[in-house]
């Protein structure tokens, strides 16, 4: 029983094991690997959906940086693995911690700031400073252009926090509905049973939009800088 609408925010152990491990077992146990060079259906999909990913990300920016490819690809298969193993039952979802959100987005987003330090200081000093400002409007825009670089990181970890968490709380909070409705309004509880069937589908989504809007707001970062 669920005392505290946040405990499902805590990592579940059974016999001393934490069960977000048997959680990312998973996967390797329904999807069996096979030694032979013919790829199957769920490999060639998913290579396809890959290539499609990195070009999407790529086309927008210079040749320098397609070097990121790799980093933010890797970067958005992780996010889509956590955050959909986060949503099977009595596992634990690490993207909810702002913790670990703030520990990914602050270290990616200062390499890009490095990154067009060095290589295009001008440019990317320029963007503090837009061209034709007034002189008696420069020092107030300097502070704004940048307090809103600064905030970057911090909008890129609190929105995946926010949105799983929400969803999160959401799910838990009809749950608790059924199983509560379910003795005393026997009609009303499938209605709240479905909505929870659909609000699972709608997580689901999210979990893969929240990745992949993580991962294009830092090639949106990238480009500016190179």
């Amino acid at each position: 029983m669920t005392m505290n609408l946040f405990d499902q925010f805590s990592s579940t152990y059974m016999l001393g094991i934490p069960l977000i491990t048997i959680a990312m077992i998973m996967p390797l146990m329904i999807f069996s690997h096979s030694t032979r060079p013919i790829t199957n259906r769920t490999i060639t999909i998913q290579n396809w959906l890959m290539l499609k990913f990195t070009n999407q990300l790529m086309n927008p920016l210079n040749k320098p940086g397609h070097t990121w490819s790799l980093p933010l690809l890797l970067i958005m298969y992780t996010l889509v693995v956590i955050n959909l193993l986060g949503l099977l039952p009595y596992t634990f979802t690490p993207s909810t911690q702002l913790s670990m959100n703030m520990g990914l987005a602050i270290p990616l987003w200062l390499a890009t700031v490095l990154i067009g330090l060095r290589n295009q200081p001008t440019t990317a000093l320029a963007h503090m400073l837009p061209t034709g400002t007034p002189i008696l409007l420069i020092p107030i825009l300097i502070i704004i252009e940048t307090v809103s670089l600064l905030i970057r990181p911090l909008a890129l970890g609190v929105r995946l926090t926010a949105n799983l968490t929400a969803g999160h709380l959401l799910m838990t909070l009809i749950s608790s509905a059924t199983l509560l409705l379910l003795p005393m309004m026997p009609l009303v509880s499938p209605m709240t049973l479905t909505l929870l069937l659909l609000l699972t589908g709608l997580e689901i989504a999210v979990a893969m939009i929240q990745a992949y809007v993580f991962t294009l707001l830092l090639s949106l970062y990238l480009q500016e800088n190179t």
